[in-house]
């Protein structure tokens, strides 16, 4: 087993086996076997866990609403933001929809805050800023010794990138336990997928195809009475310094689903793309990409947010004997459907929509929780690091009009955004990228 039980295959199964899903594993090769554990609709009960929450925006009031609904005992206990309306809004969402009143003297404000709320006397800590902020904040929490839950992406550089793997690797020897955003990797017909594709149901996964190609995302006007590193951050979700693009900030679950359908990690990439009618900011609003992996096999990656395109958000592997939308369906080369997934019955009101008992956003916080009250390894930073640092060589790929290996990005220095942070002018380059000149 030791033998066959390779890199490739470990890197498959380790999103499961840090869930607690796997049970066992049997044989090898093609006679491999992956016997899963019935999903939890809720997680063990247990010592109260406090949690302090990060990035009190849309994302993370809906996170800490996710956390609370993952089980019993569990409260919101400090709230940091670096704006004091973020902060009232979580504050009033939490109190109207889940009666859960977050004291004054556990909020805080201004880029410090993310400090303050660690040292609250909380056991975990949900990170939900923009992403450029999470390697420090990530770094910051795992040194306080504090259970993580933090949304993708995980950076926006290769330096912040290369900090979280770090800090990955510091959290697993501490004994602690951090989930991260890829909700898909939690999502029960995706799970249940996985099991029937590591198992051979497709042979050996050769091809691949993901897409996010949506409508344009929000945005926000510059105002004249804001700074501009205020109006950057509450724009953020435009600016490549905070977000990484749409590429790493939106498009990374559908690489990541790739890197964990396919066991694989990419070695190079050679991408191109282009800004049509991005309002605000600084990025793109399309990208398309080839992904070369390590074991021989080539990715295209798609992702675009313009109003009034055809929209897609998938994933798609091709077999030596199939096919598969990596979701709910395999079908054999001969395009005959050979398994399907089977959806249970439920009143949740949106995820009745996807016939989904459980939502896989509050999915993760079952799992999340249940390591921690089980005393069970689970750290999902590094495989989320490895698939942000794939779409950031892709979306540097893009810019430069260049090839970009991951020996490149792995000993890279590129790092985003002012070397301080005020509420000012913000010394960073603001220009769109033109490939073929830089």
């Amino acid at each position: 087993m030791s033998k066959d039980f390779n890199r490739r295959e470990f890197m498959g199964v380790a999103g499961l086996a840090a869930t607690g899903l796997a049970i066992g594993l049997a044989g090898c090769g093609k006679n491999r076997t992956f016997e899963l554990k019935p999903f939890l609709d809720q997680a063990p009960d247990g010592k109260e866990l406090k949690a302090g929450l990060i990035g009190c925006g849309g994302r993370g009031t809906g996170a800490a609403i996710n956390f609370l609904d993952a089980g019993p005992n569990l409260k919101i206990h400090a709230l940091g933001d670096l704006f004091k309306d973020r902060v009232d809004g979580c504050k009033t969402k939490l109190k109207n929809e889940k009666n859960v009143e977050v004291a004054d003297e556990n909020c805080f404000t201004g880029f410090d805050a993310y400090e303050k709320v660690i040292d609250s006397g909380v056991d975990i800590i949900i990170l939900a800023t923009p992403p450029h902020f999470r390697p420090m904040q990530f770094a910051a929490a795992i040194d306080a010794r504090k259970h993580v839950f933090m949304e993708k992406p995980v950076a926006v550089d290769p330096v912040g990138a290369r900090s979280i793997m770090a800090s990955s690797k510091k959290a697993e020897k501490l004994g602690l336990v951090v989930g991260t955003g890829t909700q898909r990797r939690h999502q029960r017909d995706y799970v249940t997928a996985f099991k029937q594709i590591y198992e051979g149901a497709i042979g050996e996964v050769v091809s691949a195809n993901c897409y996010w190609n949506q409508s344009q995302l929000w945005y926000r006007e510059p105002k004249k009475n804001l700074s501009e590193m205020e109006n950057m951050i509450r724009d953020w979700v435009n600016w490549t310094w905070l977000s990484g693009d749409h590429i790493v900030e939106q498009h990374v679950h559908n690489i990541d689903v790739i890197h964990w359908f396919s066991e694989a990690k990419p070695v190079k990439a050679v991408g191109f793309g282009s800004r049509q009618r991005r309002v605000t900011g600084d990025q793109y609003d399309n990208f398309s990409v080839d992904f070369e992996y390590d074991n021989g096999m080539h990715m295209h990656s798609m992702s675009r947010q313009i109003n009034g395109c055809a929209n897609n958000v998938s994933e798609f592997i091709k077999g030596s004997k199939g096919y598969s939308n990596c979701q709910n369906k395999i079908w054999n080369d001969k395009g005959e459907v050979i398994w399907e997934y089977k959806y249970a019955k439920t009143d949740d009101e949106y995820w009745a929509a996807n016939n989904l008992k459980v939502s896989p956003y509050v999915q993760e916080h079952i799992d999340l929780v249940t390591a921690i009250r089980n005393n069970k390894p689970y750290v999902e930073a590094e495989q989320t690091a490895i698939s942000t640092m794939a779409a950031i060589m892709g979306r540097i790929s893009a810019y430069t009009g260049k090839e970009v290996t991951w020996e490149e990005m792995m000993n890279s220095n590129i790092k985003l955004g002012p070397n301080e942070y005020l509420l000012g002018k913000v010394d960073v380059i603001k220009s769109v990228k033109v490939p073929g000149v830089e």
